[in-house]
């Protein structure tokens, strides 16, 4: 495949503070590439500067084979920014905010990509209707089709989906997986490793740092531990327990997930020592690790 985005030992500081630490990423054309971590990992830094909005304070960055240091007006005419922040305006219909983008971006003929955009979105019947006046989940489609209005050849996203519905974000993503089928490349932030598990390629980043690059399934099955899910109560009180006594564990509701070397003898001395201490074991099974679960391991193997 085609290398559409080249980042190479990009570096981006605020005084004592280094934001982005020297990382290097390579992303090929048509893909689905998902920058995740939690808030303050870099994630939108890296994707200011890709788009021209930022300066890095070293290192270089290529899109579509230009510099964005110093070709950063020719790429912004060929790529489409979805900003964490609605930028859209309020007292203008969707018809207007489209018809505003497309001026900006010295569309004159717009028409027919509008209608096709509106159809894309299903906002067509809304079409009139004054910005401000949309759910959250149609504010993120209206700024989706916004910056899709002049046909770029990258899309950048910025945690697109955070504060959305549920089902708004089923529809958010079944609109992305229709522009991949037509070649559009997309680079997308997202702190919901669920988000992750549909794209390409992920760059799992922490503290401006890449901690890991893959596929998700390749890094799912990079953990070379025994992930075990316990159902206990008190769960609070387990997984103060399992902590002070060092093991790598995680809560997710009424369970507590438990990273081991080995099942035959790690889990008799975890389920005595919850035993001893009145914590009643009403489950426990090997789960397959999540992304969120290698995450968190990997977070903690670098601390």
């Amino acid at each position: 495949m085609n290398a559409i985005i080249k980042i190479e030992n990009l570096v981006k500081s605020y005084e004592e503070i280094e934001a982005v630490k020297d990382i290097s990423l390579t992303i090929n054309k048509g893909e689905m590439f998902g920058l995740v971590g939690p808030d303050g990992a870099g994630k939108t830094t890296t994707i200011r500067i890709l788009c021209g909005l930022l300066r890095a304070s070293s290192g270089n960055a290529e899109l579509l084979r230009k510099n964005i240091s110093t070709e950063s007006k020719e790429i912004q005419k060929n790529i489409g920014y979805l900003s964490q922040k609605f930028s859209l305006y309020g007292d203008l219909t969707i018809d207007e905010n489209l018809e505003f983008f497309a001026e900006i971006h010295n569309i004159r003929d717009y028409e027919d990509r509008r209608n096709e955009l509106l159809e894309f979105t299903r906002l067509k019947p809304f079409r009139e209707r004054l910005t401000e006046k949309l759910s959250g989940g149609m504010k993120q489609k209206l700024a989706l089709a916004c910056s899709l209005i002049h046909q770029p050849e990258i899309l950048f996203l910025d945690e697109p989906t955070t504060g959305v519905d549920p089902v708004s974000r089923r529809d958010f993503w079944k609109i992305l997986s229709a522009l991949l089928k037509e070649g559009l490349t997309v680079l997308m932030t997202t702190p919901y490793l669920d988000e992750a598990e549909r794209c390409n390629r992920v760059a799992m980043m922490d503290k401006g740092k890449l901690i890991k690059v893959d596929t998700p399934k390749n890094i799912k099955a990079s953990l070379d531990k025994v992930l075990v899910e316990i159902v206990c109560n008190p769960i609070r009180k387990a997984y103060k327990i399992l902590k002070e006594k060092n093991y790598e564990v995680q809560m997710f509701g009424d369970r507590i997930n438990v990273v081991i070397d080995n099942y035959e003898s790690d889990y008799q001395i975890i389920a005595e020592t919850l035993k001893q201490n009145s914590v009643t074991i009403s489950d426990s099974r090997i789960i397959t690790p999540s992304l969120e679960n290698v995450f968190i391991h990997l977070i903690q193997e670098a601390s």
